[in-house]
């Protein structure tokens, strides 16, 4: 109930769960819907011109609780996040989702083949109710998709520093969560519900909820190493895999010799982390 982030309550509205424990003018039952859009942007302000907060990826349910001027307020169901979306980005929840995309990313056909017009492309994480196989694609209610690059939502990927790595180049930005742009927490997220975690939206949360402590010169493959608004995946004990501002990008840097070079602006190492 600290957490505004993660908190769906206003002055004038809030969700029903909440009755009791928040002060509102009204509490509103959640309304699920689905993304429709390959990625939509969540808002802090139901305007254009409000900094993103976080992105939705195709197929994420969204918990509507307010549907006014062609914005939706609600909270995402992946990390609790709360905020506005276009309501011209989602409909309502008919099935659950039964795939997600497993490669970097993939196209979503019209027909199931490979000439044919793509209606989306679609980013890692993405979910799809698949409804039948024709040759080589999965039908879907939106369009046909490569089946080699979905897998079953139970599905558990055992290396995934090793996926979290296959961002590499991946641009930055700030709030983003798909693989044509992310930012650090955003990469630790996506890689981690791949291999079936629900974790955190931000690095902050991640730091107090995931895994135990460690300390710094025991890191091993895997451990998380956190600053101040930042956390990066160790790749070995020498080298981690980071989306950041610096290089504006995702990139593999020296845990040392990164360290050194934002310990001026941003400050020490925080605090490390082990999956458990």
């Amino acid at each position: 109930m600290t957490d505004k982030r993660r908190t769906a309550a206003r002055p004038d509205l809030a969700a029903d769960h909440l009755k009791g424990l928040v002060m509102a003018e009204r509490y509103v039952a959640a309304e699920p819907h689905r993304v429709t859009r390959p990625a939509t942007v969540l808002r802090r302000q139901a305007a254009h011109e409000s900094a993103i907060e976080t992105e939705l990826l195709y197929g994420e349910t969204f918990n509507l609780y307010e549907l006014k001027e062609g914005w939706a307020w609600g909270q995402a169901d992946i990390d609790g996040y709360v905020g506005y979306v276009e309501a011209a980005a989602l409909s309502p929840l008919k099935a659950p989702s039964s795939h997600r995309v497993s490669a970097l990313r993939s196209y979503l056909y019209t027909e199931p083949d490979l000439k044919s017009p793509p209606r989306a492309l679609l980013s890692m994480g993405s979910r799809l109710t698949v409804t039948g196989t024709q040759g080589r694609f999965s039908q879907t209610d939106d369009g046909f998709i490569f089946t080699g690059h979905l897998c079953p939502m139970d599905h558990v990927e055992d290396d995934w520093v090793a996926l979290a790595q296959s961002f590499m180049g991946t641009p930055y930005l700030w709030g983003g969560r798909t693989s044509l742009g992310l930012d650090c927490s955003s990469l630790v997220q996506l890689a981690l519900q791949q291999k079936g975690l629900a974790v955190p939206r931000d690095s902050d949360q991640q730091m107090e909820e995931i895994g135990s402590p460690v300390d710094i010169e025991e890191l091993t493959r895997g451990d998380l190493v956190f600053w101040k608004g930042h956390v990066a995946i160790m790749i070995d004990k020498i080298h981690m895999v980071h989306a950041n501002a610096t290089a504006m990008a995702v990139s593999c840097d020296q845990l040392s010799a990164f360290a050194a070079k934002i310990e001026a602006a941003e400050g020490p190492v925080l605090g490390c982390r082990r999956l458990k």
